[in-house]
């Protein structure tokens, strides 16, 4: 049965497509200044719109991983949430860090710390609005009636990510050091805790999405995690010797970095396998399209691309360049941004009772993003291959090979456009008909996932789930 606390995570995803596109808005802001049309620089110049548009990245994931997690836990846990109110409270004081944050940008009221631009002032209502969502979502595991390995990974993965990002928040005279602690954060939450996240969601949906038996899924989960920590960890040393520790971690970082790929193959092979196993065919294939999607995608842009990116011979030519950026938009897109999308195309046919996945506007939403995204990736790619050779092999001056390499910006922007118009595609479905309803929960729609194919349709005839659009 469904639970009535789940409407909760609507309004996270809601907030996460609100970011998202100001996200995107900055993005474009960023491309056009870089083919010369820099005319809001008086205004939003371009090192403030880097740093809202990374941040504003990392806020509407968090959000995303919030509201899957508000989804998941009450169904894995077999139980209400312990407190509606209190997800609300927690809500809020996400939505007033993640404004005050923008605005504060636009002040030059900053860090200057890559990723980490939050001011000090805010990490510590950070804290509190964590510790908040994390005692919602452990009291609720702690008092339901069961406990799955889906939802304990899960779990595991948003603890280890707020107790990482503690080390970000310790004040350092020596710039060193606090590069040092800053890549636990970056670092260990992009390629460590936030892939638990990812395997959890992942998890949860293969069960409802294909049929097949939770012991079988849930012993793959085991293979990512020991994969993650393996090489996420330790890998974490392919950045350390540009900030000037010792040189074993240059050797250390690129045998680990090698290995890291192998935890977004498991992620891909598992997704593929446990569709192929499935004893039925779901009925909601935008989700089915997402969720296999991104293990497919996140294993090319952060496995494939990654390891050709950070092995220390390489990353010693492309390190700072756009070849960064090429392997670090396909990676958030693949791993974590499409892995959102889709517990967000699963659950709204549950809270709403409408069959979102009836019409064709998801499907091509799936399909333009994904198209603009590669695009994307690939201009960057050849952008910062010329970069690479121009500027650190021909020493070339830096604003010479920038003007050389605009060309490609050009083209960057129009399947940036293509990107965006997916996106709209699928926000007009979200917040037109995304809206849950106490209706909907009342009806027993878990047997779209858990009875056999021929029992669906007597399950779901009802006259909610009739009316579709």
């Amino acid at each position: 049965m469904k639970y009535k606390s789940q409407k909760v995570a609507y309004w996270f995803f809601a907030f996460s497509m609100l970011l998202l596109v100001l996200q995107i808005v900055y993005g474009f802001i960023m491309g056009f200044a870089r083919i010369g049309f820099d005319n809001l620089h008086d205004f939003i110049p371009f090192n403030t719109a880097r740093a809202v548009h990374t941040n504003l990245l990392v806020v509407w994931l968090l959000s995303g991983f919030m509201g899957a997690a508000y989804y998941i836990i009450p169904e894995e846990s077999q139980r209400e949430l312990v407190s509606v109110k209190l997800a609300y409270a927690q809500l809020i004081s996400l939505a007033v860090v993640g404004v005050s944050a923008v605005v504060g940008y636009h002040f030059n009221w900053w860090e200057g710390r890559k990723f980490l631009e939050i001011p000090r002032q805010l990490d510590f209502l950070v804290v509190i609005n964590v510790l908040l969502f994390l005692g919602i979502i452990l009291m609720t595991l702690y008092k339901g009636k069961r406990r799955t390995t889906t939802s304990l990974v899960l779990s595991m993965g948003l603890l280890f990510a707020a107790l990482l990002y503690l080390p970000g928040m310790l004040p350092f005279d020596s710039q060193v050091t606090d590069s040092f602690f800053r890549w636990w954060v970056v670092h260990l939450w992009v390629e460590g805790v936030w892939e638990l996240i990812m395997g959890g969601i992942l998890s949860f949906l293969l069960i409802k999405l294909t049929g097949v038996d939770r012991e079988v899924i849930e012993k793959w989960l085991y293979v990512i995690v020991g994969l993650t920590f393996l090489s996420g960890v330790l890998g974490t040393g392919h950045h350390y010797y540009y900030i000037g520790v010792n040189k074993i971690w240059l050797v250390v970082g690129g045998i680990f970095s090698a290995l890291e790929p192998l935890a977004f193959l498991a992620m891909a092979i598992f997704a593929v396998n446990m569709y192929r196993k499935g004893e039925k065919k779901h009925p909601n294939t935008v989700a089915l399209f997402w969720t296999i999607g991104s293990a497919i995608v996140s294993f090319i842009g952060a496995g494939v691309l990654g390891f050709a990116h950070t092995l220390p011979q390489t990353n010693l030519y492309t390190h700072g360049t756009l070849v960064t950026a090429s392997h670090g938009h396909l990676a958030f897109w693949g791993a974590y941004a499409m892995i959102v999308f889709a517990i967000i195309s699963y659950a709204l046919p549950n809270l709403t009772g409408r069959k979102l996945y009836t019409n064709n506007r998801g499907k091509l939403a799936f399909w333009l993003s994904n198209i603009g995204m590669l695009g994307m990736t690939a201009s960057f790619g050849v952008a910062g291959i010329a970069q690479v050779y121009m500027e650190r092999k021909m020493h070339m001056d830096f604003m010479t090979v920038q003007k050389e390499i605009s060309i490609h910006f050009v083209m960057l922007i129009l399947c940036a456009a293509l990107f965006f118009t997916g996106i709209v595609l699928y926000i007009v479905d979200f917040y037109k008909y995304g809206k849950p309803t106490d209706e909907a929960l009342e009806i027993d729609t878990t047997s779209i996932a858990e009875e056999p194919t021929e029992n669906v349709t007597s399950k779901v005839t009802h006259k909610e789930l009739e009316e579709t659009f």
